[in-house]
């Protein structure tokens, strides 16, 4: 018998890798929905006031809506583990 040695090398940069799967790329598309939705929150809640509006709570709403958006993709119970 004779055999040969197998290489394997990956395929494309380590980005690609990484974001390039269809379960990153669907977070990434919640993350981006998520942010926009806590900014429509903030601004329908307390956004009505222009002149108290600081960059830092615009900035924190969307961070908590990135959040949920992360949480609804990777939660145990949206990758069928709960």
């Amino acid at each position: 018998m004779e055999f040969k040695k197998l290489e394997i090398e990956p395929e494309g940069s380590w980005v690609k890798q990484k974001f390039g799967t269809p379960h990153a790329k669907k977070t990434i598309i919640y993350i981006a929905l998520g942010a926009v939705a806590g900014l429509v929150y903030f601004y329908f809640t307390e956004g009505k006031q222009i002149e108290n509006i600081t960059s830092g709570e615009i900035f924190k709403s969307m961070l908590v809506g990135g959040f949920f958006g992360f949480f609804i993709t990777n939660s145990p119970c949206a990758r069928g583990k709960c």
